[in-house]
């Protein structure tokens, strides 16, 4: 008998250790209702400050600022509290950055939660913002239309190796016509000076290691869906467990010029006590 009740014990001890860790889930409430998103265990240094921010509250009554439907929506900006309506958001953030926290299984599916950031050219390293994020919707895409997405990321390494390279040579006042043809939608001047370091560029671009979708990413792009050219380039997080129907509601509101929200979309995120 006695040998019985210690087998029982030793079994319950055994099945304690051996339980999964409670998941870390957040609960971002807005005026269209909840969405609930687990963070990953494995992007510590963003969980960890994702956390202590919820934590303290300073996310409540920030916006979801800048919605674009089929692709994403994005929030965080601390200034976006109490913005007058119309003005331009995206700039705010605290005064430090979470490095890059690359997992090639975490995806940028529909749902995936992941970190804003500043472009390659002033941001090589692909820091993250440490309070701006955004939650894809994304599309379901066709193989042909992911062929494509390869074709563009290729395109767009390019441009900042070709970037860089003006920049570490001293080219900076081309460099700075550059970056204004690229906002001036310049076609065929920013093909003149992409030929101009098309040789420099090629170069560096062989020592790079192209951007390829693999044939598990076409799975999950062509039936759940996402937006695949954004995979390595920032730091996915976490993902929507609960509520994907309320991204979809506000992804689908009305915008301004800048993407921002006609109708404010404000938010309160706490840390859901397990």
């Amino acid at each position: 008998m006695k040998n019985i009740f210690f087998l029982a014990i030793l079994a319950i001890l055994l099945a304690n250790c051996t339980s999964k860790p409670k998941a870390t889930l957040v609960n971002i409430s807005t005026p269209y209702g909840d969405i609930v998103v687990k963070l990953y265990d494995s992007t510590t240094q963003h969980k960890k400050n994702f956390i202590k921010l919820a934590d303290i509250g300073f996310f409540n009554g920030t916006l979801f600022h800048r919605v674009i439907g089929k692709f994403m929506i994005q929030g965080g900006d601390p200034t976006s509290k109490n913005a007058k309506p119309g003005v331009l958001l995206g700039d705010g953030d605290t005064n430090y950055t979470i490095p890059f926290e690359y997992v090639p299984s975490y995806l940028h599916k529909r749902g995936a939660f992941a970190a804003a950031r500043e472009n390659d050219d002033k941001n090589p390293l692909k820091a993250s913002s440490a309070s701006q994020f955004y939650i894809v919707q994304g599309k379901v895409f066709t193989n042909d239309e992911l062929n494509a997405v390869e074709l563009k990321v290729e395109r767009r390494t390019k441009q900042y190796i070709m970037m860089d390279f003006m920049k570490r040579v001293g080219k900076e006042e081309e460099l700075k016509n550059f970056r204004q043809l690229v906002d001036n939608r310049d076609t065929a001047n920013i093909r003149l000076v992409i030929e101009k370091y098309r040789n420099a560029v090629e170069a560096q671009y062989l020592r790079t290691k192209p951007f390829k979708i693999t044939d598990e990413q076409r799975r999950v792009y062509t039936t759940v869906g996402g937006t695949p050219h954004l995979d390595g380039a920032y730091t996915v997080f976490g993902e929507v467990i609960s509520g994907m129907e309320i991204v979809d509601k506000i992804a689908a509101v009305k915008t301004d010029t800048n993407d921002r929200p006609i109708e404010d979309i404000p938010m309160t995120i706490k840390l859901i006590k397990n």
